[in-house]
């Protein structure tokens, strides 16, 4: 294997890495993703009922809306984006932030069922409990 090393002059790299940074495009203003954000979730059944994990890493949790009829959990919500004001271009963006609606489907109804949530580091726990 042949490996070229160059041995430029510090002053000609720089203005090579200079030249590079200008090409990088600064008109690139911050706008919502288009996509719907789908969250992951895991669902693990209990002896009391089921417990729902879903990921929503900067979420308000005051604007979660959950919802259990028959056999189906809804969750809806929305992430958005506080860390930036006018005038911000981005450089990369990779987190999608959106409305979302994540539904969970359980086997079978679960009537007069009550739910406890909790927000916790990223994650919103919910708890479905059988009424006995």
């Amino acid at each position: 294997m042949l490996i070229a090393r160059f041995n430029l002059p510090y002053s000609l790299a720089m203005r090579d890495i200079e030249h590079e940074f200008s090409l990088i495009r600064t008109d690139r203003r911050v706008v919502p993703s288009g996509r719907l954000w789908n969250p992951a979730a895991d669902v693990y059944k209990s002896a009391n009922g089921w417990i729902v994990k879903v990921d929503l890493a900067g979420v308000c949790s005051d604007e979660l809306e959950i919802d259990l009829r028959e056999s189906l959990l809804t969750i809806r919500g929305c992430r958005r984006d506080t860390h930036i004001h006018d005038g911000c271009v981005y450089q990369q963006m990779e987190i999608t932030y959106s409305r979302f609606e994540k539904s969970i489907q359980f086997p079978a109804p679960i009537e007069g069922a009550s739910i406890r949530r909790d927000y916790k580091d990223g994650f919103l726990i919910i708890d479905v409990r059988k009424q006995d």
